[in-house]
């Protein structure tokens, strides 16, 4: 009996450390979209797929470009 247990605790443990990591992993797409930036990873993850004769942009173009896309680039707005 407390074996059965234990086993079924062990289970329920994997399944909600699974959801936990799903949820971690969805997670940070939902906060760029949530303030506007598009993930790096997202674009290496497309670059690799669709482009993969291209090399990819670094992190610090792709986050100037995607901030210059979305503020535009050299304007003053107040």
């Amino acid at each position: 009996m407390k074996k059965h247990k234990r086993m079924r605790l062990r289970a329920l443990f994997r399944l909600w450390w699974i959801k936990l990591t799903l949820l971690y992993k969805r997670s940070d797409r939902f906060f760029h979209l949530l303030v506007g930036m598009p993930s790096y990873d997202k674009y290496l993850e497309h670059m690799q797929i669709h482009h993969p004769d291209k090399i990819p942009k670094t992190q610090k173009e792709f986050f100037t470009q995607a901030l210059e896309a979305k503020y535009g680039a050299g304007s003053i707005k107040c």
